[in-house]
């Protein structure tokens, strides 16, 4: 009998081991897909808007080359609004924007609106000295195009804007609301025919511009 009792405790011994090396084995696995989600995150980056040069044409009264470009931002959910032109006496132009970035912990968390760095490109300009030439994009204090979801909490958007300069010259109001730092960034590049610039987000950072040249076949078509 009491060798029956002690075969049956070494047998609950056995299983209670490999329960217990099961459940850290998934565990670790669980924690390992959780870090990659997590690092995936925080690398992550969206697209926001291209930009592609519709003309070139030599102005002979300024005696300057203008470059036109178009601009097209997207939306919340991927989707093209409407396409801005600007025309500019050179083609060294810059996005002046409003970025907020938020505290990684919601970051890694995905958190349904702070996710990811929220931005405002407010305007687009060139640097020339005295004939400088800029155009606003999105007014301050109001909602940028593509942040118009519709969702009940559009209230904490508007505020978010309106306090923009709050935000940014005070840390500690910035921190209740989960924010890392708020600033101006103004990315820019040299914009010529023949190359589409994509203007992409950083989840947990600011804005950059990738540029890479147009497929062969669309080179000196107009694309309907």
């Amino acid at each position: 009998m009491k060798k029956l009792i002690k075969s049956f405790v070494i047998v609950l011994l056995i299983i209670g081991c490999g329960v217990f090396i099961q459940q850290r084995i998934l565990r670790y696995i669980n924690e390992n897909r959780t870090l990659k989600e997590v690092i995936t995150r925080l690398e992550a980056d969206s697209r926001i808007a291209e930009v592609l040069v519709t003309g070139v044409n030599f102005d002979e009264k300024a005696g300057k080359k203008m470059t036109t470009i178009k601009f097209l931002e997207y939306g919340a959910k991927g989707e093209p609004l409407e396409p801005k032109y600007f025309t500019f006496p050179g083609n060294i132009i810059q996005f002046q924007s409003l970025v907020i970035r938020f505290d990684d912990f919601y970051v890694k968390k995905n958190h349904p609106f702070k996710g990811k760095s929220a931005y405002l490109f407010w305007k687009v300009f060139l640097l020339d000295g005295a004939n400088t030439r800029e155009f606003e994009i999105t007014k301050l204090k109001q909602i940028p195009q593509g942040y118009r979801t519709g969702r009940a909490d559009s209230l904490f958007e508007e505020r978010l804007w309106e306090r923009f300069w709050g935000y940014a010259l005070s840390p500690e109001e910035a921190k209740k609301v989960g924010i890392k730092n708020a600033q101006i960034e103004a990315p820019g590049a040299m914009f010529v025919p023949g190359t589409l610039y994509t203007i992409k987000i950083e989840h947990d950072g600011g804005m950059r511009i990738d540029a890479r040249s147009l497929p062969s076949i669309l080179r000196g078509e107009k694309v309907l």
